[in-house]
C-alpha cells in the first residue's frame, strides 16, 4: 500500500444516498408544487402532524392546512428568490411547528419537526445562547487552528451534550484525521487517528457543501417512506440532497453500531469553498437536537468555516511572501553575476531556501553543478536519461520518486522528492531540486484496507469492524510540493529560458 492510495473507492462513491427515496421519522417532509404549493408528496408518517391519512393528504393545496401566513411567506420567499432556504413556524390545526423549506426545481421541500413548537421551550435556548456567546469569542480569538479545534471541541461538547465531539480535518486525498476531541471518561478515543476517505465518501462529502450538518438521532429507527413514491413534477424519486432527515444508507447505521454509537451529529468546517473538516459528535444514547440546537451547531460551523480560512490564508500570504523574497534574490543573483552558472554556484543556498530543498542540480550544455545534498555523477546520468524519455515541456514533481524511477531506491535518504525544471526545449538542461526522504507513521482507525467488506457474491457489503489503532509506516517519501512552489517553479523555468535566449542571441 502506499501513502497517496486512494481510499476513496469508485464503489463507496457511486452509492446513490441522495436518491433513497425515504426519511428519518424526526420529522415529517412535505414535497410541494413549486408554482401552487400543492402537497405532491409527503412522508407516510404526516398524519402526525396534519391528522390525516397520506393518501388523503397528497394532491391537497398546502393552504386548507396550514396558517395562511406559512403560505404568504413561502410563496413571498421564494417568489424573490432571496434565498433557497428558509426557517419558518407552521401553524397546523391550532399547533405550532418549526419547518424547514428548501426550494428545488419544480418543486419545494418542507421539513416539520415533528415536536410542536411551545414558548416554553425558548427558555433553555437562553441559556444556550449565553454559553454560545462564550464559544463565539473563545473561538474567534484562537491563535492557531489547532488551538481553535481545541476549544470548539471543548465548547461544543459542553453545549450540545453529547458524549463526544471530534474535529476531524481531511488530507489532499480525504483520509480524515480527528484533531482534537472533547468526550465522557468511558469512551474509546480517536485522537490523532486517521480514518480513509471511503469512511465519509465523495458523494458524502459533496452534500456537505449543500447542508451545514446531518442528524442522526438514533440508528435504531425504521425509515419512513414518501408517498406517491414517484414525484409528480419530475416523474423520478424526489432529489432528497438538501433534505436534513434523508434517511441514512445501512452501511453507514452499520458503521455507527460497531462504533458503539446511537446518535450522531456532523457539521461542515468549509476552507472558501471547498471542504475542510468536520465537527463529529457521537453519544451512546439516541439523542434528538432541536432545529433551534442545529442552527447553534451550523453559526459555530460559519464562525469556525471563516477563522480556518483567516488562518490559512495569513500562514499562505506569509509563506508567499518568503517565497517570492527567495525567488527576487536568486533573479538579482543571476543578473549580477551574468548567468545562470554562475549566479547557481554563489547563490545556490537561496533556491534551496527557494524550494526548502537540501539539494540541486544544474545540467547545462553537458556540464553538472551540484549544491548540497544530491545523487552522485552516474547517478544523475540516469536520472536525466530517464528525464529525457519523459520529454518534458514544463515543471514535473514527484514526492515518491522511487515509485515511479527504481533506481532511485539507491538515494532515497537525501533525494526522494524531486522538482524538474526543463531549461530549454530540446529537453536536455534542468534545473533539478532534491528532498530527503521523511519517514511518517500514520495511526489508522482500523485497517484502511478493510474499510468495506463484501459478501460472496450476494452483492452485500459491511464496513470494518474494528477502529482499533492500525499503525502503518511510509517510508522513501518527501515533504509534498506546494502549488505556489510549482507555480513558482514555472516563473523560473521561464525566466531562465529567456535569459538564456537573450545571452546567445547577437
Amino acid at each position: 500500500m502506499t501513502p497517496d492510495k486512494n481510499y476513496d473507492s469508485a464503489f463507496c462513491g457511486s452509492l446513490p444516498i441522495h436518491n433513497i427515496n425515504l426519511v428519518q421519522p424526526y420529522g415529517v417532509l412535505l414535497v410541494l408544487d413549486g408554482a401552487s404549493l400543492q402537497i405532491v408528496q409527503a412522508s407516510e408518517n404526516a398524519h402526525l402532524v396534519f391528522n390525516l391519512p397520506v393518501t388523503e393528504l397528497a394532491g391537497t393545496p398546502l393552504q386548507a392546512h396550514v396558517g395562511e401566513a406559512a403560505v404568504n411567506l413561502l410563496t413571498a420567499h421564494f417568489d424573490k428568490a432571496t434565498s433557497n432556504k428558509i426557517p419558518f413556524t407552521l401553524t397546523v390545526q391550532d399547533k405550532q411547528y418549526l419547518a424547514l423549506a428548501h426550494a428545488k426545481t419544480g418543486y419545494i421541500l418542507v421539513e416539520i419537526e415533528l415536536n410542536a413548537y411551545e414558548t416554553a421551550s425558548l427558555q433553555p435556548f437562553v441559556s444556550v445562547f449565553q454559553e454560545l456567546k462564550y464559544s463565539m469569542l473563545a473561538i474567534e480569538e484562537a491563535p492557531t487552528t489547532a488551538a481553535m479545534c481545541t476549544v470548539a471541541a471543548r465548547e461544543l461538547k459542553k453545549i450540545s451534550g453529547f458524549d463526544k465531539v471530534m474535529i476531524y480535518h481531511f488530507d489532499e486525498n480525504w483520509n480524515g484525521t480527528v484533531v482534537a476531541e472533547e468526550m465522557e471518561p468511558a469512551m474509546e478515543s480517536y485522537m490523532g487517528f486517521t480514518f480513509p476517505a471511503s469512511d465519509i465518501p465523495r458523494q458524502a462529502r459533496d452534500l456537505y457543501q449543500r447542508n451545514a450538518y446531518r442528524l442522526i438521532p438514533s440508528r435504531e429507527y425504521t425509515p419512513v417512506k414518501l408517498y406517491p413514491v414517484i414525484n409528480p413534477v419530475t416523474h423520478a424519486f424526489v432529489d432528497l440532497s438538501d433534505c436534513n432527515m434523508r434517511a441514512v444508507a445501512a452501511v453507514h447505521i452499520e458503521y455507527l453500531k460497531n462504533m458503539g454509537v446511537m446518535a450522531s451529529m456532523s457539521t461542515r468546517i468549509m476552507y472558501g469553498d471547498k471542504l475542510w473538516g468536520l465537527i463529529a459528535c457521537h453519544h451512546r444514547e439516541a439523542k434528538y437536537l432541536s432545529f433551534e440546537m442545529c442552527a447553534v451547531f451550523e453559526l459555530l460551523s460559519g464562525i469556525m468555516s471563516a477563522k480556518v480560512t483567516a488562518l490559512n490564508n495569513k500562514e499562505q500570504s506569509l509563506f508567499n511572501a518568503l517565497l517570492n523574497e527567495s525567488h527576487a534574490r536568486f533573479i538579482e543573483q543571476v543578473y549580477n553575476s551574468q548567468g545562470v552558472t554562475a549566479a547557481f554556484a554563489a547563490g545556490g543556498a537561496h533556491l534551496l531556501s527557494l524550494f526548502n530543498a537540501t539539494g540541486a542540480a544544474l545540467i547545462q550544455q553537458g556540464k553538472v553543478q551540484l549544491y548540497g545534498q544530491t545523487p552522485g555523477a552516474e547517478e544523475l546520468e540516469e536520472l536525466v536519461f530517464w528525464l529525457n524519455a519523459r520529454k518534458l515541456k514544463n515543471t514535473w514533481s514527484e514526492t515518491h520518486l522511487s515509485s515511479v524511477f527504481d533506481t532511485a531506491h539507491k538515494y532515497t535518504g537525501h533525494a526522494s522528492g524531486l522538482l524538474a525544471i526543463p531549461l530549454n526545449s530540446n529537453g536536455d538542461d534542468y534545473l533539478l531540486l532534491f528532498r530527503p526522504e521523511v519517514v511518517r507513521t500514520v495511526n489508522w482507525g482500523g485497517n484502511p484496507d478493510e474499510a468495506i467488506q463484501f459478501e460472496g457474491n450476494t452483492g452485500k457489503y459491511h464496513p470494518r469492524h474494528s477502529f482499533k489503532l492500525w499503525q502503518q509506516t511510509f517510508r522513501a517519501i518527501s515533504l509534498p510540493w506546494h502549488d505556489e512552489e510549482l507555480r513558482m517553479a514555472e516563473y523560473l523555468r521561464s525566466f531562465i529560458y529567456e535569459f538564456n535566449t537573450r545571452q546567445v542571441l547577437p
